[in-house]
């Protein structure tokens, strides 16, 4: 099997996580995938664990000595951000400008919109039909890491001890929750979870969820006066008091912000959610205080609402935990620059199962998958940064 074709074939199985889920996994249709990928990686003669909690784990013994045990982690779940049902990857051949992804229904992926796509022009790229996401994110990952390891088996590439592992639900913030870092055995890992080809990340956000309650008090708007306390305007009161430029759209690189992700209201209950991120940790905190500071002056406000703000850390920046073992970062460039990419130290403006793993004792940079427009209908996947990663994992493995 080809590998594009093994990603294509992973990419149609719908394998979407859900936050509202106390299970693990959150969804059981991640498991079909887990089942699939580690059933080849037993083919290619490792020994792999499949556990109740949809973990997978695999070992490839040494064929030669004195190499490091390095491991290799993708995540098999997909963004709940853009439908992952009835998903149809295709390859396309890519001229430059628009690429009309669905003529029936009007979807046009345009180069307006995303800038990256016409560095691609004259490559083959994998698209869908602009009604789901393409998963890419992460099962790209999880196709490079299989075919890595499925080259240098039958090509007989002499290679230290080879750790894998797939984990759920790392796009709702538990793909860490359960790995078990002794069983996995590694002295290092990389996730391969990132973005265009050459990308080698160890730094992230710090990272917090907020949710935000507020107890109105519901009247008759005809009797209302002196009396009603509608949560919903209580809410955008609380809003009203984050930094108004501090949002995703106004922000770039090491910049942080306050995402509102979610609202619901009406007169007797509203409910807003949050994210918080930075990549100092200082000014992480203090994103923490500017909304609890916000609650303070909205209860002030409507001295009638009750106005809660729950803030709870998610991971922090993995930065501190690599710079002590920056080899392991000089040791991607390294293996980029041999395959003819130029590797790129970018911060991350999220976060991945690496950075909660390296503060769990496993040092774990982010290398890229080669997609783009990631968590979108309009994401992508060139062909040829899908098969130049492949190279790039196995001169890791076997150097």
């Amino acid at each position: 099997m080809r590998p594009i074709d093994r990603f294509i074939r992973y990419a149609a199985m719908p394998t979407m996580s859900d936050e509202e889920s106390a299970t693990c996994p959150s969804t059981e249709k991640q498991r079909a995938l887990a089942e699939l990928a580690a059933n080849e990686l037993r083919e290619f003669g490792l020994e792999v664990t499949l556990t109740d909690e949809c973990y997978v784990y695999a070992r490839l013994a040494a064929t030669a000595e004195g190499r490091p045990k390095i491991g290799f982690i993708s995540h098999l779940d997909t963004s709940p951000d853009a439908p992952d049902e009835n998903i149809k990857p295709v390859i396309v051949d890519y001229d430059g400008g628009d690429i009309v992804l669905n003529a029936e229904r009007g979807i046009t992926l345009k180069a307006s919109d995303y800038p990256c796509l016409e560095r691609y022009a004259g490559q083959s790229l994998v698209v869908t039909d602009g009604t789901t996401l393409l998963g890419a994110d992460d099962k790209a990952g999880v196709a490079e890491i299989v075919s890595a390891v499925e080259r240098i088996v039958k090509e007989g590439l002499p290679h230290g001890e080879i750790l894998v592992a797939f984990t759920p639900d790392e796009e709702i913030g538990r793909g860490a929750d359960l790995f078990d870092v002794e069983r996995f055995g590694a002295d290092y890992a990389y996730t391969v979870d990132g973005g265009a080809l050459g990308e080698i990340e160890y730094e992230n956000f710090n990272a917090a969820s907020a949710v935000v309650e507020i107890e109105g008090r519901s009247i008759h708007p005809g009797d209302a006066k002196g009396r009603m306390v509608n949560a919903s305007e209580v809410a955008m009161h609380f809003h009203s008091n984050l930094p108004m430029y501090e949002t995703p759209f106004y922000t770039e690189g090491y910049e942080g912000f306050y995402h509102l992700t979610s609202f619901e209201g009406c007169v007797e209950r509203a409910t807003l959610k949050y994210i918080i991120r930075d990549h100092d940790r200082e000014r992480f905190e203090e994103r923490k205080r500017v909304m609890q500071d916000a609650a303070t002056e909205t209860r002030h406000a409507y001295c009638d609402a009750k106005v809660a703000c729950t803030v709870k850390d998610s991971y922090y920046n993995m930065k501190e935990k690599i710079e002590p073992c920056m080899y392991i970062v000089e040791r991607a460039e390294a293996a980029f620059a041999e395959n003819g990419v130029e590797p790129r130290r970018v911060p991350i403006r999220g976060g991945t199962d690496g950075a909660r793993l390296s503060f769990m004792g496993l040092p774990c940079p982010n290398l890229s998958t080669g997609g783009e427009n990631f968590h979108s209908r309009f994401e992508f996947l060139p062909v040829g940064s899908f098969e130049k990663m492949i190279d790039v994992l196995v001169t890791i493995m076997t150097k």
